[in-house]
């Protein structure tokens, strides 16, 4: 269910074209199948398996996104200091 409204959310947030060119772009299709396939493994019950699929398709997908959002979270007065500290920055 997660999955699903995940999809849903982003489709709400950038609109449905723009959500269906992100995730059929060339460069994305492996990260897109790996997604799709992690879902149908969740549904056909192999969650475990579906799982890490289906997070191995968020990384490829969404990875260039990584930085940015690291760089964000370092800025957070709470977050920030135990990020440091944590990954040594």
């Amino acid at each position: 269910m997660g999955n699903i409204l995940f999809l849903i959310g982003i489709t709400l947030t950038i609109s449905p074209s723009k959500t269906l060119a992100f995730f059929l772009r060339r460069q994305k299709w492996k990260g897109t199948l790996a997604f799709t396939l992690g879902i149908l493994l969740i549904l056909l019950r192999w969650p475990l398996v579906g799982f890490a699929v289906e997070l191995y398709g968020l990384v490829i997908l969404f990875g260039d996104f990584l930085g940015t959002v690291a760089g964000f979270a370092s800025n957070v007065p709470v977050v920030g200091p135990v990020l440091a500290r944590v990954a040594g920055w």
